[in-house]
């Protein structure tokens, strides 16, 4: 692998990427499924599997993968490293989650953090909350936030002052399920290029379809079928790279219609708590 010479930097959720932090599950946080809302038990010994595969295939495409040791306990949620804590720029944001079982994971995710060696840019304070699944780089200038019943309008705000240099947008998420059932931004749209989204257009507002054919970026559509198995939850490997759960082939297809390689991952446990690729991994450094 290519000798890193610095250990942070996203200003792009497409450029390659080059290092990544996730956290295994552990057992003894599993056991609390039911209470976080997973869609039913995972297999303690398959989702290790799984785990242990996506960090081979993050390696294989080369990203250095941190692994976060310790963190909250009784948490089966935290496995998801990208709610908790976003890198922007050169530095990390530490959020403060809207599902309050959550709420232990920002410290944990700090020291995470810390022990690789990336400075911390702000940090949320009540009554502010941001999951970073409600946050899109749209380019180096333009941030998105999903706001809705996780990133609330005193998060927005908190975002805003956090980063002044940066034009963040936010856009109303549909009530859909209600609050019992996490919709983020990035539950329906996945950035794969920078003039290219995968998108299910059904839950996608309107102005934020404005934006996007005003910057020019192209959309791949997920079919009705296939967004219940995530279909559109996809990790940028690099520009028209991607990391794509297993089971949804239509998804692919049209991916691999639009020029982008689909690197596929088996992760039936992995996603019980509906997470995909994106929510599994916390993105360090991405670069050319």
């Amino acid at each position: 692998m290519e000798t890193l010479t610095r250990p942070t930097g996203v200003r792009s959720m497409t450029a390659p990427l080059r290092r990544v932090l996730v956290r295994p599950p552990r057992p003894e946080d599993l056991v609390a499924w039911r209470a976080y809302g997973w869609r039913s038990e995972p297999d303690a010994a398959r989702i290790a599997d799984e785990h242990a595969a996506l960090c081979a295939l993050l390696g294989e495409a080369g990203a250095e993968v941190v692994t976060a040791a310790g963190g909250p306990d009784g948490d089966p949620d935290a496995i998801y490293a990208f709610d908790p804590a976003v890198v922007v720029g050169d530095g990390a944001l530490v959020l403060r989650s809207g599902k309050p079982g959550r709420r232990g994971e920002h410290e944990a995710a700090e020291a995470h953090l810390a022990a690789a060696g990336i400075p911390i840019r702000a940090r949320l304070e009540a009554p502010a909350t941001v999951d970073g699944g409600d946050l899109l780089l749209l380019d180096e200038r333009t941030l998105l936030v999903g706001r809705g019943d996780r990133a609330i309008a005193a998060g927005v705000e908190a975002l805003r002052a956090a980063l002044p240099e940066l034009d963040v947008r936010s856009f109303d998420l549909p009530h859909h399920h209600g609050p019992d059932e996490v919709l983020h931004l990035l539950s329906f749209i996945s950035p794969v290029a920078p003039d290219l989204a995968l998108v299910y257009p059904p839950l996608v507002p309107v102005a934020l379809m404005e934006l996007l054919a005003e910057r020019g970026v192209a959309l791949v559509e997920v079919p009705d079928a296939e967004y219940d198995s995530l279909a559109c939850n996809v990790l940028a490997l690099g520009p028209r790279r991607v990391l794509a759960a297993a089971g949804n082939d239509e998804t692919r297809r049209r991916l691999e219609a639009a020029g982008v390689e689909v690197v596929v991952d088996a992760a039936d446990e992995l996603s019980k708590g509906d997470g995909g690729p994106t929510c599994l991994t916390c993105p360090l450094l991405r670069a050319s």
